[in-house]
């Protein structure tokens, strides 16, 4: 199944896609993507609730927005350097064990939202990366545990910062976490739909120009490993998002480096969880 979310931002209502690609509201179910939602076994409910009220449900009209495909979770935790060659084009060292840090969850946007950015910002990156949904508490568990913890994957762009990242002391959240800096989804694919995130293609163009190509089979850390070694350090609650790294290819790396700047266009996807979209606009704030 895969879940959207739909409407004005902040007023988002429920949505399921259907395989055939259309879209339809299922706010009559009573509840959004929240934790409570991950954490009463929300998906295997709504799906028994699909079928005998599918019919009934409005249809999505294709141009209507979509947001996140979740709530705002308790939080948004990213792995760093998880793809040895983007490592070495950052000029960091392949890392023994997980380089964890946080994106703000008000970064969050939907997947075709405009990207902001930040006032004072000149380096501004993109980093295409798959991204796992928690549907089941998780604390100290073990890498064969792992997959009975997942609801699902979703596509999501951790633009970064790089001056404020990496040129200013302190740690990565810093230019990890400005306003619209997580776009996520076109949806959430619960995890019977993927039948092997360590092995994914996933891509980045920016104005038409392929940046970013591989697969997760290149990552250093796998998707048992990252969330086991996670949980070690931190309870991650249903609804709660992990994003597991970028692939070569960003802005940082290449020779002179490139950021983005306002008009240019980034179109990012990974089989299986869709396409996004974000055209990048200017601050216009005090």
């Amino acid at each position: 199944m895969k879940l959207i979310r739909f409407g004005e931002a902040g007023k988002e209502k429920p949505g399921v896609q259907l395989p055939n690609g259309n879209k339809i509201d299922v706010s009559t179910f009573g509840e959004d993507y929240t934790e409570q939602f991950f954490e009463t076994d929300g998906i295997e409910r709504l799906e028994k609730w699909l079928k005998i009220n599918e019919s009934k449900c409005a249809k999505v009209s294709e141009e209507t927005r979509l947001g996140s495909p979740i709530c705002r979770p308790s939080k948004l935790v990213c792995i760093g350097l998880n793809y040895a060659k983007h490592a070495a084009e950052a000029g960091m060292k392949i890392p023994s064990e997980p380089v964890l840090f946080f994106k703000s969850t008000t970064a969050i946007v939907g997947p075709n939202d405009d990207v902001v950015i930040p006032k004072g910002s000149t380096k501004t990156d993109w980093e295409v990366e798959l991204a796992v949904v928690i549907g089941k508490k998780a604390s100290y568990i073990s890498k064969e545990e792992v997959y009975n913890h997942i609801a699902g994957y979703v596509l999501h762009n951790d633009v970064s910062e790089r001056a404020f990242q990496i040129e200013k002391e302190g740690q990565w959240c810093k230019g990890k976490g400005c306003d619209t800096f997580a776009p996520l989804g076109p949806f959430l694919a619960t995890k019977d739909e993927v039948k092997n995130p360590n092995n994914l293609d996933l891509w980045l163009k920016l104005n038409g120009e392929m940046m970013q190509n591989s697969s997760t089979s290149d990552f250093i850390f796998n998707i048992e490993e990252s969330i086991s070694y996670i949980s070690q350090f931190m309870t991650l609650l249903p609804g709660d998002v992990i994003s597991t790294g970028t692939p070569f290819g960003v802005g940082l790396g290449l020779k002179p480096p490139v950021y983005l700047k306002p008009g240019d266009v980034m179109e990012l996807g990974i089989e299986g969880l869709g396409v996004s979209k974000q055209k990048v606009v200017a601050y216009s704030g005090k």
